[in-house]
């Protein structure tokens, strides 16, 4: 099992790691697009010092089929972070091929060419983490931490291991739509694991209580989860960020997540497969061949600009939408998948509950009682309060299609254009 296992994942690095030649180029590009940058700093006298971050800083950048590498522009405390929009701008000026998302702060995107982007992060230069004023504004402490850290070989090729399999799994990314783990958290655990394997094994344990990893020890044992923000403390993994113990480096990761996370875990451990590695689309077409009558598909459209943003929203309703439909059916799997424009598309697998009792006013709310019984039939009053049974003779489609038809104004509150249902 060892040597398979040493196998496979030698293959993998083979398949994952950039090339000299591949990371020369990258270099060139850079350099050139920061020579021009720091031109325009000098010239419009702009107090913003650049640093490159991310996966390419640390050495840990895997084989895409595009390359995006972070700079960050550390603007001096004496701007407003209102004013970096328009600072970054003109640090930008005479780049072509440039766009703005919009965000928090908004930061910026330029095409150098259809398999390299730059991706530029406005932050506050800050000397303490107590000063941030958004998540951002830390970065440049934990490529500072792992660049001091993390310089053994077996390490820097364990992350590119763990973010290929994340990917794969579709548990890596720290955005809202996927609520996983985060580049810089999967370069913490497997630089406190020792390996990727180890870092497999340590998180796919069985067990009910939560994961604290306190790395440089800032709490006492058992003190995190009294001393630390409660809010910080939902996920199923309690990351003490070694750059700023008041942060859950993992408070984004959901239950849901970090479950499809061990499930493939100890899949791989069971029987090593370089398939793991190879990210995988939903497969739809199998999915209703499968399942017949009881999967329902959904496509949807937002308004929102695409990016984290669109992402965001597209899951949120879709979650939103899968509720509505769970009164009257029961939900046995769903997923959804992002698909990096305005779009996204999503499974449903149900079963229907036959017969619902849906809850009424009280009966001596007048007005709504008499809209409650024009609307239902079936009616029973109980305590004090009506009640009306609804046999479900109708398929989820047919549901969703006339909820979305009764509920336009939700879809457009909630950034939705469109909904396709099959």
């Amino acid at each position: 099992m060892a040597k398979d296992m040493k196998k496979v994942l030698d293959n993998v690095l083979e398949k994952i790691s950039l090339t000299e030649e591949e990371i020369s180029e990258i270099n060139e590009e850079l350099e050139g697009f920061l020579s021009k940058i720091e031109s325009n700093i000098k010239k419009f006298k702009i107090d913003v010092e650049i640093f490159v971050g991310g996966s390419y800083a640390k050495g840990t950048l895997i084989r895409k089929k595009t390359y995006d590498v972070d700079i960050f522009l550390r603007f001096n405390k004496r701007y407003s972070g209102k004013d970096y929009s328009k600072l970054s701008k003109k640090v930008l000026s005479g780049i072509k091929k440039m766009s703005v998302s919009h965000g928090s702060r908004d930061y910026f995107k330029a095409e150098i060419n259809p398999k390299l982007f730059f991706e530029l992060v406005p932050v506050k230069r800050i000397k303490s983490p107590k000063e941030a004023e958004n998540v951002t504004d830390l970065s440049y402490s934990h490529v500072k931490y792992v660049k001091n850290r993390i310089k053994n070989r077996k390490i820097i090729d364990g992350i590119k291991l763990a973010k290929a399999f994340c990917y794969a799994t579709r548990t890596y990314g720290a955005e809202s739509y996927i609520k996983g783990f985060s580049g810089y958290s999967l370069e913490l655990l497997v630089y406190r694991f020792g390996s990727f394997e180890k870092f497999l094994k340590a998180l796919s344990k069985d067990e009910d209580k939560k994961i604290i990893i306190d790395m440089e020890q800032h709490y006492k044992k058992g003190d995190v989860l009294l001393d630390m923000n409660g809010s910080k403390l939902d996920s199923p993994i309690i990351l003490v960020d070694p750059t700023y113990k008041e942060r859950n480096a993992l408070a984004g990761l959901s239950e849901e997540t970090f479950a499809k996370f061990r499930k493939n875990a100890l899949l791989f451990l069971k029987n090593p497969s370089e398939e793991f590695f190879d990210r995988k689309k939903i497969n739809f077409s199998g999915l209703i061949s499968k399942n017949k009558k009881n999967v329902v598909l959904i496509e949807l459209r937002t308004t929102k600009e695409e990016g984290d943003v669109a992402g965001t929203k597209l899951l949120k309703f879709f979650n939103h939408l899968t509720e509505e439909t769970s009164k009257y059916f029961k939900i046995l799997g769903k997923d959804f998948e992002y698909n990096g424009d305005k779009t996204g598309k999503g499974y449903l697998i149900l079963k229907s509950r036959g017969e619902v009792v849906l809850t009424g006013p009280k009966i001596d709310d007048k007005d709504n009682l008499t809209k409650f019984k024009k609307e239902h039939k079936n009616i029973f009053i109980k305590n004090g309060r009506i009640y009306s049974r609804k046999k479900i003779d109708f398929q989820a489609s047919q549901f969703i299609n006339k909820w979305s038809q009764k509920n336009k104004k939700k879809m457009k509150e909630m950034s939705i254009s469109e909904i396709k249902v099959d």
